[in-house]
Formats: C-alpha cells, sequence, structure tokens
C-alpha cells in the first residue's frame, strides 16, 4: 500500500528571493570587513523569511563564519526572557562546551540553566546590565575568531527583556565582525504592538538595515511549483495557483499540497485552520462584518457593506476597525475594504451557513440591482450575475448572466464571456421559459458561446460546443448558418492535430455556394480560398477570384479587406512570397482604417512570416509587434495573437537578439496559446534553450515534440519539430535516436513543398550523418536534389548542408582530400553573412575552421574560430563555445572565448606516433611491437590521446585525427 501513501511536497530551494538574497549577503561582505551590521526582516506569514535567512546562513558556514541562531517563542511577554539568546547559547555549549564562556558559566546560567545552579537574587538593573556586557563580551569573542552571524526569528513575539538585549547590542555593544539578523510578521504588527516603536528607535542607528520581503510574482509561484511537482506547469494550473495564494510561497505550498493544482477546488483543511484562527478570535459583531464582507468579495465599498450589513454606524465601524487592527481588512485610500489576503476572505466565505449564505448574496444583488452606483463603473452586471447565481435565484440569475456576459464582450473579456455564456447554456436547461426571458433561440447563445470559446483559445470545449451546434441547425433551411459552423469545426480539428480540415472546409464550400451573396457569406468563402490553397490550389485560386467579384460588387469594406487579404495569402502559395507582399499590406492598412482587427492581424500574422522568409527580419519583427499589439489591445491574444508572439520571437532570434526572443516566449507561456497554437513558440524557445545549453532544455523539447504523436500537425510544424528532435538527440548524445528521427525527417512527402523548413533540416541531418554510423550522407544528399532554393536563408541552409559533409564525412573516409572541403565551408560563411543570421553564421565557421584545420591552414582557422568565439559569446552559446574551444586545443590555435591551447602542439610527438597507428587500425599490442614499447605504455599513450582529443573512443581519435589533419 505505499504507494497509496501522499507525499508533502516542499519546495527544495529558494525562488525569486535573489535581490534581497544579494543585500543579505552585502551586509554579511561588510560584517566580513569588520562592521557591525543589522538587518530587520519583515514580511507576511508565510512569504518566506526563513527560507531566505536560512540561505544566507548556509553560505555564512560554507565560509567559514560562526553561524547562532534563536527563536522568540509564541509566548510573548508572558514567556521566559532572553528565549532566542538562550536557544543559541545552547548550540553554542552543545558545540564547544563550557568553556566557550570563560569562566562566566555562573552568570551565563541565568540564560542557559545548563551551565549550573545561580544565587538567587533577582537580576536588578545593573546586574542586568552586567550581563547585557557579558553577552557583548563573548559574542565579541566568537567574531573575533571569525566572523559571527546571529539570527533572531519571530521578533514579533519577543519579551521585553529580549528587545532590550538586542537594542543594547545594536546601539550600544556594536561588536565588529557581526551581523545580526532579525525576522519579524508585518502583518502582527497591529497598532499598539510594543515591536512598533521598538522598530523605529531601530531605524534611526546606523548600519541597521529594513529589509521587506514581499510576495512573489507569477514567476515566482510557477518555479515553486515546477520544483513541488518536477515538471513545469501549465500556465492554467499556474494562474489558478497564483490567484488564490496571491505569491505566499507557505499558502503555494498548502495549496499544492492537494494534487492537480488545477483541481484543488477546497483550501486544504490544515491551511483552512490556520486561515480561521485569528479570525475566530475577534468578537461576535466583527466576525459577523467580515463573514458580510466575504460575501461581497475580496474588495468591497463602505457604502454597500453598510447597507448589506444593516447594522448601526458605530457598530459597523468598530467592528471593521477590530478587523483592520486585526490585519485581515485593509482599509483603501478610497473609503473602501480589502481583504489582505485572498484565501482568508475565500475560507470565511467558505464556512457560511448554507441560509446565510444565500441570504447574504440575495441581499447584495437587491441593493446593486437598486443603486449600482455603489460598486466600480461598470461592474455592476457581473456583480448581479455573480449574486443572482449564488443567491440560487435562477431566472433572474439567467438574465443577469447574459447581461453579464454582452458587457464582457463589450471589453474584450472573451475568456469571461465565454464562461458567463456557458452558465446561461446552463441554467437554460433548468428555466423553463428561457428562450422568451432572453429574447433568443438556444442555437443562438451556443453560437455566441463557441464564438466567445474559441476567440478565448478554449479550443477543447469549442470543439464539443460546434458539435451540438451542428446537430440542432438545419443544413437545409439554413445552408450559410451551417456552412459557418463547419468552417469553424475544420479550424479545431486541425489546430487541436485531429485532422487537416478539408472535408469539412469543402462541405462548408458547397453550403456557402447555396447561400445569398452578402457580406457573412463572402467572407466565409474569402476564409475558405486561403485554406483550399493548402490541400487543393487550384480550387484556392479560383474562389478567391470569386471572392474579388462579390466584393466588387459588395462594395463593402470590410468584404473587400477579406478579399484583398484571401488574394495575399492565394499569390503567397501560387507565384512567390514577393507577390503576396503588395496585397497583405494592403489589408493590413485598410483593415486598421475601418477598425476590423481581426482582419488587420491576420494580415500582420501573414506579412511577418512572409518578411521572415524572404529574409527581411528586422521587417518581420516590426510587422509582428504591430500586429500584437492590436491583439492585445482587442483580447484576442490567446488565439490569432498567439502566431504573432511567436512570430516575433523567431524574427528576434534570427536578428541575435536571444534574450528579448526568450523573454517573448515566457510571455507567450503565460497566454497559452491553445493546440498547435502553442507549439511555435515552444520549438523556438527548446531550441533557443538547447543552443545556450540551459538546464531543463531537454524536458522542454519532449514537451514540445508530444505534439508529434499527433493525428495531423501541419507541415511547417512538422518538418520543425524533426529538427527540433535531431538537435535534442544530439544535445543528450543519443545518435541514434537522432538518426531515428533524421530518417522520419528525410522520409516526410511534404519536404519539396516546404524549401522554408526543408533545408534546415537537411543541414540538421548532415550533422548526423557525419556523427556516427547509421545515416549515410549520400542519403541526405539525394534528397536535397530534390529541393527547391527560392531565398538567402535557404541558400545558406544548403551551403551550410553541404560543407558539413565535405568537412565532416568525404574528407574523413579518405574519398577527398582535406583541403577540398574549404571552398564549400568558405560558400556556407559567405551564405550566411549575405543572409545576416549571427549563429548559423557561427556555426559555419567552426566548419570552416575544422576544413582549414584539416588542410593545414592554421591562420584560416585560428580567423574563423575567433569571429566563431565572438559570436557565441555574445550570444552565450555556451555548448557552441565548448565546441570552439575544443577545436581550438585540438588544432593548437588560439580562439577568442576559448581557452589557449597548452603548448605549440596538442599532441606529443610519440603520441602522433602511436595515433597514426591508430588510424591503421592497429591493436595497442601491434602498436607496442611496431614502436618497441610495451603494451601497458602502449594502452597508456592511446588513453591520453582520447583525452587530449576529448573524443570517446579510438575510432572517433582516428576520424578526428584525419579531419584535422594532425597527422
Amino acid at each position: 500500500m505505499l504507494d497509496q501513501v501522499t507525499v508533502r511536497p516542499s519546495s527544495r530551494t529558494l525562488v525569486g528571493r535573489e535581490p534581497e538574497l544579494e543585500r543579505l549577503r552585502e551586509a554579511l561582505k561588510h560584517a566580513r570587513a569588520g562592521e557591525s551590521v543589522t538587518v530587520l526582516v519583515g514580511g507576511e506569514a508565510g512569504v518566506g523569511k526563513t527560507r531566505l535567512v536560512g540561505e544566507l546562513l548556509g553560505q555564512a558556514r560554507a565560509e567559514g563564519a560562526h553561524v547562532l541562531s534563536g527563536q522568540c517563542l509564541e509566548l510573548g511577554e508572558e514567556g521566559p526572557p532572553f528565549a532566542p539568546f538562550a536557544a543559541a547559547l545552547r548550540d553554542l555549549l552543545r558545540a564547544a562546551g563550557p568553556a566557550a564562556f570563560a569562566g562566566h558559566e555562573q552568570e551565563f546560567a541565568r540564560l542557559l540553566p545548563e551551565l549550573g545552579p545561580v544565587g538567587p537574587e533577582p537580576v536588578v538593573d545593573a546586574q542586568r546590565g552586567s550581563l547585557f556586557e557579558l553577552v557583548a563580551g563573548l559574542l565579541a569573542r566568537l567574531a573575533g575568531e571569525r566572523p559571527l552571524v546571529f539570527v533572531v526569528e519571530d521578533l514579533h513575539w519577543a519579551d521585553r527583556s529580549t528587545r532590550d538585549l538586542i537594542a543594547f547590542l545594536v546601539r550600544s555593544a556594536r561588536i565588529a565582525r557581526t551581523l545580526l539578523v532579525c525576522t519579524y510578521r508585518s502583518d502582527e504588527l497591529h497598532r499598539g504592538h510594543p515591536l512598533r516603536p521598538f522598530l523605529a528607535e531601530l531605524d534611526r542607528v546606523r548600519d541597521v538595515e529594513r529589509l521587506e520581503l514581499g510576495r512573489l510574482d507569477r514567476d515566482g509561484t510557477a518555479a515553486i511549483l515546477a520544483q513541488l511537482y518536477g515538471a513545469e506547469q501549465s500556465p492554467r494550473a499556474v494562474d489558478s495557483i497564483h490567484d488564490r495564494a496571491q505569491g505566499n510561497p507557505f499558502f503555494t505550498e498548502e495549496l499544492a499540497a492537494c494534487g492537480d493544482p488545477q483541481q484543488c477546488v477546497d483550501i486544504p483543511d490544515t491551511l483552512r485552520d490556520l486561515l480561521l484562527t485569528r479570525v475566530d478570535s475577534l468578537p461576535d459583531t466583527a466576525q459577523r462584518v467580515l463573514r458580510i464582507a466575504a460575501a461581497g468579495g475580496i474588495r468591497i465599498g463602505h457604502e454597500l457593506l453598510a447597507e448589506v450589513a444593516e447594522l448601526p454606524h458605530g457598530e459597523l465601524e468598530a467592528a471593521l476597525r477590530v478587523a483592520v487592527t486585526a490585519q485581515l481588512l485593509v482599509a483603501e485610500p478610497n473609503g473602501g475594504y480589502e481583504f489582505r489576503h485572498a484565501l482568508v476572505r475565500e475560507a470565511v466565505h467558505d464556512d457560511l451557513l448554507p441560509g446565510e449564505y444565500a441570504r447574504l448574496h440575495a441581499r447584495y444583488a437587491a441593493t446593486i440591482e437598486a443603486r449600482p452606483h455603489l460598486v466600480p463603473a461598470g461592474d455592476a452586471p457581473a456583480e448581479l450575475a455573480h449574486h443572482w447565481y449564488a443567491a440560487n435565484d435562477l431566472p433572474r440569475a439567467l438574465t443577469a448572466t447574459l447581461r453579464a456576459a454582452v458587457a464582457a464582450g463589450e471589453r474584450y473579456a472573451y475568456a469571461e464571456k465565454s464562461r458567463l455564456l456557458k452558465r446561461v447554456l446552463k441554467l437554460w436547461e433548468q428555466v423553463p421559459d428561457a428562450a422568451e426571458r432572453l429574447g433568443m433561440s438556444h442555437l443562438s447563445v451556443l453560437e455566441e458561446t463557441l464564438t466567445a470559446t474559441v476567440t478565448a483559445g478554449d479550443y477543447m470545449h469549442a470543439l464539443t460546443l460546434v458539435r451540438v451546434a451542428l446537430d440542432e441547425v438545419d443544413h437545409d433551411a439554413e445552408p450559410l448558418r451551417a456552412a459557418l459552423l463547419l468552417h469553424q469545426r475544420a479550424g479545431l480539428q486541425r489546430q487541436l492535430g485531429k485532422n487537416d480540415g478539408s472535408a469539412d472546409w469543402r462541405e462548408a464550400y458547397l453550403l456557402a455556394s447555396r447561400a445569398p451573396e452578402e457580406r457573412r457569406q463572402i467572407m466565409l468563402r474569402a476564409d475558405l480560398a486561403s485554406q483550399f490553397a493548402w490541400f487543393d490550389r487550384p480550387e484556392g485560386a479560383r474562389i478567391a477570384a470569386e471572392v474579388a467579384a462579390a466584393a466588387e460588387r459588395q462594395q463593402d469594406m470590410r468584404v473587400k479587406v477579406a478579399a484583398i487579404l484571401a488574394t495575399g495569402r492565394i499569390c503567397r502559395r501560387e507565384e512567390s512570397v514577393e507577390a503576396g507582399l503588395a496585397p497583405l499590406r494592403e489589408a493590413a492598412k485598410l483593415a486598421r482604417s475601418i477598425g476590423d482587427a481581426a482582419q488587420f492581424v491576420k494580415a500582420m500574422v501573414n506579412l511577418s512570416d512572409s518578411l521572415f522568409e524572404i529574409g527581411d527580419y528586422a521587417g518581420s519583427e516590426r510587422a509582428a509587434a504591430d500586429g500584437a499589439a492590436e491583439a492585445e489591445q482587442f483580447g484576442i491574444s490567446r488565439s490569432s495573437g498567439a502566431f504573432l508572439f511567436s512570430n516575433r520571437a523567431e524574427a528576434l532570434v534570427a536578428l541575435g537578439r536571444w534574450d528579448e526572443a526568450d523573454a517573448l516566449c515566457a510571455q507567450t507561456a503565460r497566454i497559452d496559446p491553445p493546440g498547435a497554437l502553442g507549439l511555435h513558440w515552444l520549438l523556438i524557445r527548446a531550441r533557443l534553450r538547447l543552443v545556450r545549453g540551459d538546464a531543463g532544455a531537454g524536458d522542454l523539447a519532449a514537451r514540445a515534440l508530444r505534439f508529434s504523436t499527433r493525428a495531423y500537425l501541419e507541415p511547417q510544424l512538422r518538418l520543425p519539430s524533426h529538427h527540433l528532435g535531431i538537435e535534442a538527440a544530439l544535445a543528450a548524445g543519443d545518435l541514434a535516436e537522432a538518426v531515428r528521427v533524421a530518417r522520419a525527417g528525410l522520409a516526410e512527402p511534404a519536404l519539396a513543398d516546404q524549401p522554408r523548413y526543408a533545408w534546415p533540416l537537411l543541414a540538421e541531418a548532415a550533422r548526423v550523418a557525419v556523427a556516427g554510423a547509421g545515416l549515410s550522407p549520400d542519403d541526405v544528399a539525394s534528397v536535397a536534389e530534390t529541393i527547391d532554393i527560392r531565398y538567402a536563408a535557404e541558400r545558406a541552409f544548403a551551403a551550410d548542408m553541404r560543407a558539413t559533409l565535405d568537412t565532416g564525412s568525404r574528407a574523413a573516409d579518405g574519398r577527398r582530400t582535406p583541403g577540398e572541403a574549404v571552398p564549400a565551408a568558405r560558400a556556407a560563411v559567405t551564405a550566411w553573412r549575405a543572409d545576416g543570421q549571427p549563429y548559423p553564421l557561427a556555426r559555419a565557421l567552426v566548419v570552416l575552421a575544422g576544413a582549414a584545420a584539416g588542410a593545414g591552414d592554421r591562420a584560416l582557422a585560428e580567423e574563423a574560430l575567433d569571429e566563431a568565439g565572438e559570436l557565441a559569446a555574445r550570444l552565450d552559446a555556451r555548448p557552441l563555445l565548448e565546441e570552439i574551444a575544443t577545436l581550438a586545443r585540438r588544432a593548437g590555435v588560439r580562439a577568442r572565448g576559448a581557452p589557449a591551447p597548452a603548448g605549440p602542439q596538442l599532441l606529443t610527438e610519440r603520441e602522433r606516433e602511436v595515433l597514426r597507428l591508430v588510424t591503421e587500425g592497429y591493436s595497442n599490442g601491434r602498436i607496442a611491437e611496431r614502436l618497441y614499447i610495451s603494451p601497458k605504455t602502449a594502452s597508456v599513450h592511446v588513453s591520453r590521446i582520447i583525452a587530449k582529443l576529448e573524443v570517446a573512443n579510438r575510432m572517433e581519435a582516428a576520424a578526428t585525427a584525419r579531419r584535422l589533419g594532425l597527422l
């Protein structure tokens, strides 16, 4: 049964506290330099004060400092005096024995009874002063040996004597080489708390620093969850936990203990009890007001609360004052109140009795309905929908929810609109006269919900909605309505990897052709023309021509934009990318002028992609950024706008602006594009992480490659997936997997039709072909002969492939001399210079350096490696830097970013003799016979050669020797 035991997760390392930790390290540095430094670390319970200080103590111990720590007891003034000092001295006694107290055991026994008996006399002021001096003297002796770090935890519970002793150490003793760190809970410091004036006093002392620990941001929560679950969590899971825990690490861990972060609906009992402890200690009226406020939400205005509470003014204010003093509510400048923590509000709200719950929400709804000005402008529809639904008044909830959905759409809050419309569909079954109340049919509500759900990016649920809607629509009576639904289903199935959508698109076109010509019908046909271009080009071109003629007849600007956009897409596929640029730019300009955000975003997706293909990476980045800004403004980032984020990231990578690209990928991850929309940025970021040698790159690549298991994946995503699979396998040293993926990529039927994606794949396959057995260079070369070359990047990749094959394999197998590989390598470098991408240029320069070294041209090898090292260092491409350094050592040259070789020759003369025989296939015994040495000595020479060349075995050593011309 052990497999059923639940293990409580706990974050292992500090997350999101580097600036604060750096300040503590700086304080320790000053203490080491002879100063007396005090740092007061404040923050709410669970925010990570202890973990932060623990990280500091670990470093201090590692650096040889004395470390003492003690904790104040929750008993506060009623507890034993000097509790943290007693705890610290107890640890010192265990570690160093009584000798640490230098003959003052009797005096210290007042703090530490283990040291022996003390006199019966009380500690009066004079004696207390003597005790303080003794403590200071002890700490000074310890600090004299080596720097001292003294930590006092939970200062908010400190007794008066502890505070006085700390004040003495900070203000009077000022012990050199000492860092005193005190932690306290800022949310415990009510107005009359004795620590408030104490902290204010210490603030005025020189070398005292206050460090407030705030809550973690969303990325911090994501990092904690990744640690707890052993893998990066989905953006929705992170949002779910972060919205509830609000960046409190302890609360995050408690919620994560539920299991699946998205399924953790209820607060864990242990956390609930902890959250309600402070509430339970309040007077009855204050508890009642908190319950009423909790039903109103995390924030609530004073007037609304007063209306709902129906308490005398003085009684309400007294109760609120108690709640604010207890740090449960925060009074806002606008006269309202906010729960200090969302989980406190959630716990109080969940604790309401069922009848109390319904009555309070009904009272809120009735009050807001009568006086909508009591809530922020525009919030009334959503508030009414929420409260009537919570009050279980279903007829009112139905109409209020539809109004709230409409209002959410006007704000471009499509996810909220989708959620509300799904509730309308749920309530429809429970309210008998729903159609009459809403003035619309069930199918109309379904269509509205579907549109909002698609725009919000919830494709899986949208697929369910479109299936239900298609069952309800009459295809014969309403062909256009059915065609629109089929069009949506085709796109959803394609994006979710279920099929290519062609069957639904064909049926949609036939249905649309039977419908009267009007705006929606023409715009649908325009979209269909673009889709047909992928699986039936002649038909796509014919439909585009029909749409253009219809647009002329209609004289409708939106229709005209759709027609021009379709023409641009068809031109791009049928003629050339350049031919499609003008209509795409015209469509974008017209769409922006008439405020058609959806079509503007579509145009910019295609425009940015086209500009990238022709090598205008800067233009591609600008177009994608322009379109993305529009997508964000109109709330469509998660759907069609997702293409723009990844297009922009791809352009930034090409431009060598890798940090910006990675940050943009992180931003895209947070919006969590659905289906295959989420693959493009994953491919980009995984490749970026791989070429930088980042930890976790393999996991990210595996996540991207899981898309390949779907029934359908568009060629422009499937081919780069093979490319990434090869890179990931090579990075992991799994040559067999690299060969398998390369073979699968070379067998792709889409290669001939997709040169933009085919050539990078072929260039990567060439690396596999020269890395070892399993894939022939001729296999790669023969496939390459079937692929067209259109643009500069494709020419560069083709040259790259040829240079890799020539330098890596043909010179090694004796079919060509090493020098013959140099022209091909030079051609690759020239091609990449023309294209302008720095990373492929750096890789081509490394290939050129290898070819030059093999030909004996060390000057050229050094020049190429020097430039490659500069580029790789600027990009922080660590694996490439290591490759450059290795090649420089083997070739006996210097390279920027690579350590200088140990001497003029990597191998000694004797080792070169041994290597020559290794390349001829001699065993160690035969080498020994040939060179008149013992077999053991021969074995030692071979081992040294393998180590110096940084290869795995004799065969690789022989191949490297041939390739670099070491013999």
